[in-house]
């Protein structure tokens, strides 16, 4: 009789225990929809677009016009009409030098270049891109699906800009795997290619590094912040100026993240050893040894192994910071890569 009533009063509680489990699940997961994904369509066009909001573009330029008193150097802003839509960028160096069009990370745009913009506009036109996807002043109009539709975007963008045949291309991180695109596509065009840290391309993300990323589309500060901290980890333990450069960017992600309009972005791919091998142009592959989205070393053993042509440099205490970390290397090394 005692062992049927604690059983009953167990089952009871664990009933309710359960109900309220799963209603606290139903309202986290409504919490995320309506932070993420609520609101204008992605492709629904109207004044404001791609923001959420007026509330939100103000408030995002705003904050973006904050970001630009550090910039280094006097940049011209253009907004240049594509059939993607208009892509922004910050054009500086002299008029007559060799174009360098940088391409930045995803989740970042053109002022992410901070701390290599002043070395690299002294001997080049650096065209400085908000990638047409992404966050920024850029604005898309098409959805881009494939890595073809990056490569299609940035070859009508540099026949608009008038930029010849002989373009070098600096990408970071995401914006690596997009110039690498562009490189299998339009090889004709382009001197030389620098990527830094490029996101897959070379090597598949480590399952951890995915986990963690997926992690910062959580609405939380605390969740990007572990993010962030962990894949810029070599730059937070240089001082006070380099963990204020790893909030600002948590910062940053956090205000875009709930400005803009929540899109599928493309994904990334792992390029085949066939298409490694037609990149016969001049490349360059930076990457710093504590890369926490793959092994590093890896990824240049299967560069070296696939193909031989291509420049491999390993920056020594660094992870996928090494622009912020070891700027003057970084930029030394790029700079004696680039001449001719």
């Amino acid at each position: 009789m005692k062992g049927n009533l604690f059983l009953r009063r167990f089952l009871k509680v664990f009933l309710i225990g359960s109900g309220i489990v799963v209603l606290l699940l139903a309202l986290f997961v409504a919490w995320i929809y309506f932070a993420l994904f609520a609101g204008p369509g992605p492709m629904e066009l109207n004044g404001f677009h791609p923001f959420r909001s007026e509330k939100s573009k103000a408030e995002y330029l705003a904050y973006e016009d904050k970001m630009l008193r550090t910039w280094p150097v006097i940049s011209e802003e253009r907004l240049v009409q594509t059939s993607f839509g208009k892509t922004f960028m910050r054009i500086s160096g002299p008029h007559d030098a060799p174009p360098l069009v940088l391409l930045p990370g995803g989740g970042t745009n053109s002022l992410i270049w901070k701390a290599n913009i002043r070395a690299l506009s002294q001997s080049y036109r650096t065209y400085a891109l908000d990638n047409i996807y992404d966050y920024g002043r850029s604005v898309y109009m098409r959805e881009m699906k494939i890595g073809k539709d990056y490569s299609d975007w940035l070859d009508e963008l540099f026949d608009t800009l008038r930029l010849g045949n002989s373009i070098r291309i600096i990408g970071y991180s995401y914006g690596g795997w997009v110039a690498s695109q562009y490189a299998l596509f339009h090889p004709e065009r382009l001197k030389r290619v620098v990527l830094i840290a490029p996101a897959f391309t070379v090597f598949p993300l480590s399952n951890q590094y995915i986990r963690r990323m997926v992690a910062t589309l959580i609405p939380i500060r605390y969740f990007k912040a572990k993010t962030m901290y962990w894949v810029w980890a070599d730059l937070a333990r240089m001082g006070e100026i380099g963990r204020q450069l790893v909030e600002d960017r948590i910062d940053f992600y956090s205000l875009a993240l709930k400005s803009f309009k929540f899109k599928q972005p493309v994904n990334p791919t792992v390029l085949t050893d066939s298409e490694l091998q037609k990149l016969e142009m001049p490349l360059l592959f930076l990457v710093g040894d504590h890369e926490t989205a793959y092994h590093a070393n890896d990824a240049i053993r299967r560069l070296n192994q696939v193909n031989p042509k291509i420049q491999t440099d390993l920056i020594p205490n660094t992870g996928h910071e090494l622009m912020f970390s070891h700027t003057d290397m970084v930029n030394r090394k790029i700079l004696e890569f680039l001449k001719d």
